[in-house]
Protein backbone atom coordinates (compact mmCIF):
# COMPACT_ATOMS: atom_id res chain seq x y z
CA UNK A 1 0.00 0.00 0.00
CA UNK A 2 1.10 3.32 -0.84
CA UNK A 3 2.21 6.10 1.71
CA UNK A 4 -0.56 8.10 0.72
CA UNK A 5 -3.27 5.37 0.78
CA UNK A 6 -1.77 4.22 4.89
CA UNK A 7 -2.42 8.55 5.93
CA UNK A 8 -5.47 8.06 4.15
CA UNK A 9 -6.44 5.15 5.60
CA UNK A 10 -5.52 6.79 9.84
CA UNK A 11 -8.06 9.60 8.80
CA UNK A 12 -11.04 7.25 8.55
CA UNK A 13 -11.77 7.34 12.26
CA UNK A 14 -12.10 11.20 11.51
CA UNK A 15 -14.40 10.85 8.51
CA UNK A 16 -17.63 11.55 10.77
CA UNK A 17 -16.45 14.15 12.42
CA UNK A 18 -16.73 16.64 9.48
CA UNK A 19 -19.31 14.16 7.40
CA UNK A 20 -22.47 14.36 10.65
CA UNK A 21 -22.34 18.23 11.04
CA UNK A 22 -22.55 18.67 7.14
CA UNK A 23 -25.60 16.15 7.44
CA UNK A 24 -26.95 17.63 10.00
CA UNK A 25 -27.21 21.17 8.21
CA UNK A 26 -28.50 20.11 5.32
CA UNK A 27 -31.24 18.16 6.86
CA UNK A 28 -31.86 21.27 8.68
CA UNK A 29 -32.27 22.75 5.12
CA UNK A 30 -34.41 20.31 4.00
CA UNK A 31 -36.70 20.73 6.81
CA UNK A 32 -37.46 23.87 6.38
CA UNK A 33 -35.48 24.61 10.20
CA UNK A 34 -33.33 26.56 8.07
CA UNK A 35 -34.87 29.11 5.43
CA UNK A 36 -33.05 30.15 2.54
CA UNK A 37 -33.85 34.02 1.48
CA UNK A 38 -35.08 35.03 -2.12
CA UNK A 39 -33.84 38.64 -3.46
CA UNK A 40 -34.63 40.67 -5.91
CA UNK A 41 -32.27 39.04 -8.31
CA UNK A 42 -31.88 35.91 -10.37
CA UNK A 43 -29.27 33.72 -8.68
CA UNK A 44 -27.08 31.50 -10.13
CA UNK A 45 -24.86 29.06 -7.73
CA UNK A 46 -21.75 27.60 -9.40
CA UNK A 47 -19.95 25.37 -7.07
CA UNK A 48 -18.90 21.46 -6.80
CA UNK A 49 -19.35 18.95 -3.96
CA UNK A 50 -15.31 18.17 -3.54
CA UNK A 51 -12.27 20.26 -2.47
CA UNK A 52 -11.20 22.73 -5.27
CA UNK A 53 -9.70 22.19 -8.47
CA UNK A 54 -12.78 21.69 -10.78
CA UNK A 55 -12.76 24.78 -12.65
CA UNK A 56 -15.79 27.17 -10.99
CA UNK A 57 -14.25 30.17 -11.08
CA UNK A 58 -13.53 29.91 -15.38
CA UNK A 59 -17.27 28.35 -14.93
CA UNK A 60 -18.62 31.85 -13.09
CA UNK A 61 -16.80 33.57 -15.90
CA UNK A 62 -17.97 31.64 -18.65
CA UNK A 63 -21.80 31.67 -17.39
CA UNK A 64 -21.43 35.67 -16.94
CA UNK A 65 -20.06 36.10 -20.68
CA UNK A 66 -22.72 34.22 -21.86
CA UNK A 67 -25.67 35.96 -20.52
CA UNK A 68 -23.68 39.53 -20.89
CA UNK A 69 -23.57 38.28 -24.55
CA UNK A 70 -27.45 38.73 -24.71
CA UNK A 71 -27.62 41.75 -22.94
CA UNK A 72 -27.88 40.38 -19.22
CA UNK A 73 -27.21 42.69 -16.35
CA UNK A 74 -24.82 40.66 -14.74
CA UNK A 75 -23.01 41.05 -11.27
CA UNK A 76 -20.48 38.99 -9.30
CA UNK A 77 -20.35 37.34 -5.63
CA UNK A 78 -18.33 34.91 -3.82
CA UNK A 79 -16.91 34.80 -0.27
CA UNK A 80 -13.49 36.12 -1.20
CA UNK A 81 -11.36 32.73 -0.17
CA UNK A 82 -8.12 33.73 0.92
CA UNK A 83 -8.42 37.83 1.54
CA UNK A 84 -7.28 39.35 4.42
CA UNK A 85 -10.50 41.73 4.93
CA UNK A 86 -13.74 40.72 5.98
CA UNK A 87 -17.60 41.65 5.26
CA UNK A 88 -19.02 43.25 2.56
CA UNK A 89 -16.69 44.53 0.02
CA UNK A 90 -17.21 46.30 -3.35
CA UNK A 91 -14.58 45.22 -5.43
CA UNK A 92 -15.19 46.21 -8.89
CA UNK A 93 -18.13 48.89 -10.73
CA UNK A 94 -17.42 47.00 -13.55
CA UNK A 95 -15.09 49.84 -14.84
CA UNK A 96 -12.91 50.17 -11.77
CA UNK A 97 -11.11 48.29 -9.76
CA UNK A 98 -11.69 49.32 -5.91
CA UNK A 99 -9.39 46.42 -4.27
CA UNK A 100 -6.06 44.94 -4.67
CA UNK A 101 -5.58 40.90 -5.08
CA UNK A 102 -5.04 40.43 -1.12
CA UNK A 103 -8.23 42.41 -0.27
CA UNK A 104 -10.92 40.47 -2.26
CA UNK A 105 -9.31 37.28 -3.25
CA UNK A 106 -7.61 35.87 -6.13
CA UNK A 107 -10.53 34.57 -7.69
CA UNK A 108 -12.89 37.20 -7.64
CA UNK A 109 -9.88 39.68 -8.71
CA UNK A 110 -10.07 37.44 -11.25
CA UNK A 111 -13.30 37.38 -12.55
CA UNK A 112 -14.27 41.07 -11.93
CA UNK A 113 -11.14 41.73 -14.44
CA UNK A 114 -11.98 39.51 -17.16
CA UNK A 115 -15.95 40.09 -17.14
CA UNK A 116 -15.47 43.94 -16.51
CA UNK A 117 -18.80 43.33 -14.25
CA UNK A 118 -19.87 44.82 -10.98
CA UNK A 119 -18.22 42.04 -8.42
CA UNK A 120 -18.39 41.72 -4.52
CA UNK A 121 -16.83 39.59 -1.51
CA UNK A 122 -19.09 38.87 1.40
CA UNK A 123 -18.79 35.59 4.23
CA UNK A 124 -22.58 36.32 3.81
CA UNK A 125 -24.12 35.70 -0.03
CA UNK A 126 -27.28 36.99 1.54
CA UNK A 127 -26.10 40.42 2.60
CA UNK A 128 -23.72 40.38 -0.77
CA UNK A 129 -26.73 40.01 -2.78
CA UNK A 130 -28.66 42.97 -1.22
CA UNK A 131 -25.82 45.47 -1.28
CA UNK A 132 -25.30 44.80 -5.35
CA UNK A 133 -28.77 44.48 -6.01
CA UNK A 134 -29.55 48.27 -3.93
CA UNK A 135 -26.85 49.30 -6.51
CA UNK A 136 -26.47 48.16 -9.47
CA UNK A 137 -29.87 46.64 -9.71
CA UNK A 138 -28.52 43.35 -11.33
CA UNK A 139 -31.14 40.96 -13.58
CA UNK A 140 -28.65 38.01 -12.46
CA UNK A 141 -25.60 37.40 -10.04
CA UNK A 142 -23.54 35.02 -10.27
CA UNK A 143 -22.19 33.35 -7.15
CA UNK A 144 -18.53 31.41 -7.19
CA UNK A 145 -18.79 28.58 -4.99
CA UNK A 146 -21.82 28.55 -3.32
CA UNK A 147 -23.14 24.92 -3.91
CA UNK A 148 -22.87 24.43 0.54
CA UNK A 149 -23.97 28.01 0.84
CA UNK A 150 -27.71 27.26 1.54
CA UNK A 151 -28.91 30.66 2.94
CA UNK A 152 -29.78 32.34 -0.16
CA UNK A 153 -32.24 30.95 -2.18
CA UNK A 154 -31.05 30.49 -5.94
CA UNK A 155 -32.74 29.90 -9.42
CA UNK A 156 -30.01 28.00 -10.97
CA UNK A 157 -27.72 25.51 -8.88
CA UNK A 158 -24.74 24.29 -11.07
CA UNK A 159 -22.35 21.59 -9.87
CA UNK A 160 -19.02 20.91 -11.25
CA UNK A 161 -16.24 17.86 -11.58
CA UNK A 162 -13.53 17.61 -12.49
CA UNK A 163 -12.82 14.13 -15.16
CA UNK A 164 -9.93 13.35 -13.43
CA UNK A 165 -11.19 12.87 -10.36
CA UNK A 166 -14.45 10.91 -11.48
CA UNK A 167 -12.40 8.31 -13.41
CA UNK A 168 -9.84 7.33 -10.32
CA UNK A 169 -10.22 4.46 -9.00
CA UNK A 170 -9.32 4.82 -5.58
CA UNK A 171 -11.99 5.03 -3.30
CA UNK A 172 -10.39 6.41 -0.49
CA UNK A 173 -10.79 9.60 -2.44
CA UNK A 174 -14.43 9.45 -3.05
CA UNK A 175 -14.62 9.27 0.70
CA UNK A 176 -15.48 12.62 2.89
CA UNK A 177 -12.99 14.76 4.05
CA UNK A 178 -10.18 14.39 5.81
CA UNK A 179 -9.73 11.36 4.16
CA UNK A 180 -11.22 11.60 0.75
CA UNK A 181 -11.99 15.18 -1.87
CA UNK A 182 -15.74 14.82 -0.52
CA UNK A 183 -17.19 18.07 0.36
CA UNK A 184 -20.74 16.20 0.25
CA UNK A 185 -21.64 13.09 -0.45
CA UNK A 186 -22.68 12.34 -4.25
CA UNK A 187 -26.45 12.03 -2.89
CA UNK A 188 -26.26 15.88 -2.42
CA UNK A 189 -26.54 16.01 -6.66
CA UNK A 190 -30.47 15.96 -5.84
CA UNK A 191 -30.34 19.98 -4.75
CA UNK A 192 -28.47 20.64 -8.08
CA UNK A 193 -30.04 21.26 -11.13
CA UNK A 194 -27.67 20.20 -13.80
CA UNK A 195 -24.23 18.94 -13.75
CA UNK A 196 -20.75 20.23 -15.76
CA UNK A 197 -18.13 17.63 -16.40
CA UNK A 198 -14.77 19.37 -16.53
CA UNK A 199 -12.29 17.34 -18.88
CA UNK A 200 -9.64 20.41 -19.26
CA UNK A 201 -6.79 19.77 -21.25
CA UNK A 202 -7.52 15.77 -21.00
CA UNK A 203 -9.46 13.68 -23.77
CA UNK A 204 -13.09 12.93 -23.14
CA UNK A 205 -13.67 10.08 -20.79
CA UNK A 206 -16.63 8.49 -20.21
CA UNK A 207 -17.52 10.08 -16.94
CA UNK A 208 -21.55 10.54 -17.05
CA UNK A 209 -21.42 6.75 -16.45
CA UNK A 210 -19.85 7.57 -12.49
CA UNK A 211 -22.28 10.17 -11.77
CA UNK A 212 -25.59 8.59 -13.68
CA UNK A 213 -27.32 7.24 -10.60
CA UNK A 214 -26.63 10.26 -8.64
CA UNK A 215 -27.18 12.74 -11.00
CA UNK A 216 -30.74 11.40 -11.19
CA UNK A 217 -31.73 12.14 -14.99
CA UNK A 218 -30.44 15.97 -14.45
CA UNK A 219 -28.80 17.47 -17.37
CA UNK A 220 -25.31 16.92 -17.65
CA UNK A 221 -22.99 18.88 -19.62
CA UNK A 222 -19.35 18.92 -20.37
CA UNK A 223 -16.50 21.22 -20.74
CA UNK A 224 -12.79 21.80 -21.75
CA UNK A 225 -9.95 24.25 -21.28
CA UNK A 226 -8.35 26.10 -24.52
CA UNK A 227 -5.39 27.59 -24.47
CA UNK A 228 -5.48 30.94 -26.30
CA UNK A 229 -2.28 32.01 -25.55
CA UNK A 230 0.76 33.79 -23.23
CA UNK A 231 0.33 37.28 -21.50
CA UNK A 232 3.08 39.27 -20.30
CA UNK A 233 2.48 40.42 -16.78
CA UNK A 234 4.08 43.29 -16.94
CA UNK A 235 2.75 44.77 -20.46
CA UNK A 236 -0.22 42.95 -21.48
CA UNK A 237 1.40 41.42 -24.59
CA UNK A 238 -0.06 38.30 -25.71
CA UNK A 239 2.17 35.62 -27.25
CA UNK A 240 1.88 32.26 -29.06
CA UNK A 241 2.18 28.89 -27.44
CA UNK A 242 4.61 27.83 -30.05
CA UNK A 243 6.89 31.13 -28.83
CA UNK A 244 7.86 28.78 -25.49
CA UNK A 245 8.91 25.34 -27.23
CA UNK A 246 12.43 24.07 -26.95
CA UNK A 247 13.25 26.85 -24.17
CA UNK A 248 14.18 25.81 -20.47
CA UNK A 249 10.74 27.73 -18.67
CA UNK A 250 10.10 27.86 -14.80
CA UNK A 251 6.22 26.71 -14.23
CA UNK A 252 4.92 27.99 -11.28
CA UNK A 253 1.76 27.88 -9.61
CA UNK A 254 -0.45 27.91 -6.54
CA UNK A 255 -3.55 26.01 -7.55
CA UNK A 256 -5.71 23.63 -6.54
CA UNK A 257 -5.14 21.39 -9.11
CA UNK A 258 -1.40 21.87 -10.79
CA UNK A 259 -1.43 18.65 -12.71
CA UNK A 260 -3.94 20.40 -15.62
CA UNK A 261 -1.44 23.74 -15.96
CA UNK A 262 1.44 21.11 -16.08
CA UNK A 263 -0.85 18.64 -18.53
CA UNK A 264 -1.53 21.79 -20.88
CA UNK A 265 1.90 22.82 -20.82
CA UNK A 266 2.88 19.50 -22.04
CA UNK A 267 0.62 19.47 -24.79
CA UNK A 268 1.88 22.44 -26.22
CA UNK A 269 5.30 21.08 -25.91
CA UNK A 270 6.46 23.55 -23.31
CA UNK A 271 8.63 21.85 -20.98
CA UNK A 272 7.76 22.13 -16.96
CA UNK A 273 10.45 20.28 -15.43
CA UNK A 274 11.50 22.80 -13.42
CA UNK A 275 8.89 24.20 -11.30
CA UNK A 276 7.66 25.80 -8.13
CA UNK A 277 3.90 24.07 -6.63
CA UNK A 278 2.59 26.30 -4.13
CA UNK A 279 -0.43 25.44 -2.29
CA UNK A 280 -3.60 26.82 -3.61
CA UNK A 281 -5.19 30.42 -2.87
CA UNK A 282 -1.09 31.08 -1.96
CA UNK A 283 -0.46 34.73 -0.28
CA UNK A 284 2.82 35.39 -2.24
CA UNK A 285 5.26 37.45 -0.05
CA UNK A 286 8.47 38.19 -0.82
CA UNK A 287 10.05 34.82 0.29
CA UNK A 288 8.14 33.46 -2.25
CA UNK A 289 8.87 36.27 -4.75
CA UNK A 290 12.86 35.15 -3.85
CA UNK A 291 12.62 31.59 -3.90
CA UNK A 292 11.38 32.23 -7.33
CA UNK A 293 14.50 34.10 -8.37
CA UNK A 294 16.73 31.50 -6.77
CA UNK A 295 15.11 28.68 -9.15
CA UNK A 296 14.97 30.87 -12.25
CA UNK A 297 18.40 32.06 -12.04
CA UNK A 298 20.24 28.67 -10.59
CA UNK A 299 18.50 26.46 -13.46
CA UNK A 300 19.20 29.24 -16.06
CA UNK A 301 15.70 29.61 -17.43
CA UNK A 302 14.73 32.14 -19.79
CA UNK A 303 11.13 32.33 -18.46
CA UNK A 304 8.39 31.75 -15.69
CA UNK A 305 5.34 30.45 -16.65
CA UNK A 306 2.38 30.63 -14.62
CA UNK A 307 -1.51 30.88 -14.34
CA UNK A 308 -3.60 33.71 -14.22
CA UNK A 309 -4.63 33.00 -11.28
CA UNK A 310 -0.97 33.48 -9.46
CA UNK A 311 -0.74 35.87 -12.10
CA UNK A 312 -3.00 38.71 -10.64
CA UNK A 313 -1.06 38.52 -7.55
CA UNK A 314 2.38 38.47 -8.80
CA UNK A 315 1.85 41.75 -10.66
CA UNK A 316 2.29 43.54 -7.07
CA UNK A 317 6.14 42.76 -7.17
CA UNK A 318 6.70 44.12 -10.65
CA UNK A 319 10.05 45.65 -9.04
CA UNK A 320 11.06 42.87 -7.54
CA UNK A 321 10.82 40.92 -10.72
CA UNK A 322 11.72 43.68 -13.13
CA UNK A 323 14.91 41.39 -14.33
CA UNK A 324 12.60 38.55 -14.94
CA UNK A 325 10.31 37.64 -18.26
CA UNK A 326 6.92 36.29 -16.55
CA UNK A 327 4.15 35.12 -18.72
CA UNK A 328 0.59 33.61 -17.81
CA UNK A 329 -1.28 30.67 -19.97
CA UNK A 330 -4.40 32.66 -21.20
CA UNK A 331 -7.24 30.21 -20.88
CA UNK A 332 -11.08 29.99 -21.08
CA UNK A 333 -13.09 27.44 -20.82
CA UNK A 334 -16.13 26.17 -23.06
CA UNK A 335 -19.21 24.13 -22.74
CA UNK A 336 -18.71 21.97 -25.61
CA UNK A 337 -22.89 22.09 -25.94
CA UNK A 338 -23.05 25.84 -25.94
CA UNK A 339 -26.01 26.36 -27.71
CA UNK A 340 -27.73 23.44 -25.93
CA UNK A 341 -26.79 25.01 -22.39
CA UNK A 342 -27.12 28.82 -23.29
CA UNK A 343 -31.07 27.64 -23.97
CA UNK A 344 -31.13 25.87 -21.03
CA UNK A 345 -29.62 28.39 -18.66
CA UNK A 346 -32.02 31.14 -19.99
CA UNK A 347 -34.66 29.08 -19.58
CA UNK A 348 -33.75 28.10 -15.69
CA UNK A 349 -33.69 32.12 -15.24
CA UNK A 350 -36.01 33.60 -17.57
CA UNK A 351 -39.20 31.22 -18.56
CA UNK A 352 -42.27 32.82 -17.04
CA UNK A 353 -41.26 35.91 -16.71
Amino acid sequence: MKLLDVAQVMTLPFIPIYSVPVKLRNLFFDFGWFRQQKVDAKIVSVGNITVGGSGKTPMSIYVIKTLQSINIKVAALSRGYGRETTGFREVSDGTQMYLEVQNSGDEMYLTALECSCPAAVSESRVEGAIELIQKYKPDVIVLDDAFQHRWIKRDLDIVLFDQRFLMQNNPLRKMSLPTGSMREPFSSLIRADCVVINRKFSARADADKKIDRFADGKKIFHACYNALGFIDVRNGRQYNPADFQGQISLAVCGIASPHSFFSALGSMKISAEHRIVFKDHKRYKNEEVQKIRKEFYAKNCYSVVTTQKDAVKLMQFKEELDDIDIYYLKIELEIEEREEFKEYMTAKLFAGD
